[in-house]
């Protein structure tokens, strides 16, 4: 996989995300947000802002629950077959970068 991704809600575009490195198993991308970003953005700030142990997981599922729930999809460009996120792949956007694994 390498290109370009399209983060998606149904037919509302979250953002682009074009590949410029890897740091093995993660894509690293440049970041553009997209019509539906502004919904979505706390969301993914609050969890980019986890800091220090979480030793049970238990911070991080918080965070991340209100993202699964909103059933976002990852499209490749080269592909064209959606990924669920946290099924099929993981994303984390910080600002106007973000890293993908799947």
């Amino acid at each position: 996989m390498n290109g370009t991704w399209w983060l998606t809600q149904g037919d509302t575009r979250i953002g682009e995300l074009r590949q410029y490195a890897v740091d093995q198993p993660v894509f690293l991308c440049h970041f553009i947000p997209g019509p539906g970003w502004e919904e979505v953005r706390a969301l993914f700030e609050s969890w980019e802002a986890l800091h220090g142990p979480d030793p049970d997981g238990s911070r991080t599922a918080q965070a991340i629950k209100p993202i699964l729930d909103l059933g976002l999809t990852l499209v490749a460009e080269d592909e064209g077959r959606p990924m669920a996120l946290f099924k099929e792949c993981i994303v984390r956007i910080d600002g106007d970068t973000a890293r993908v694994r799947c």
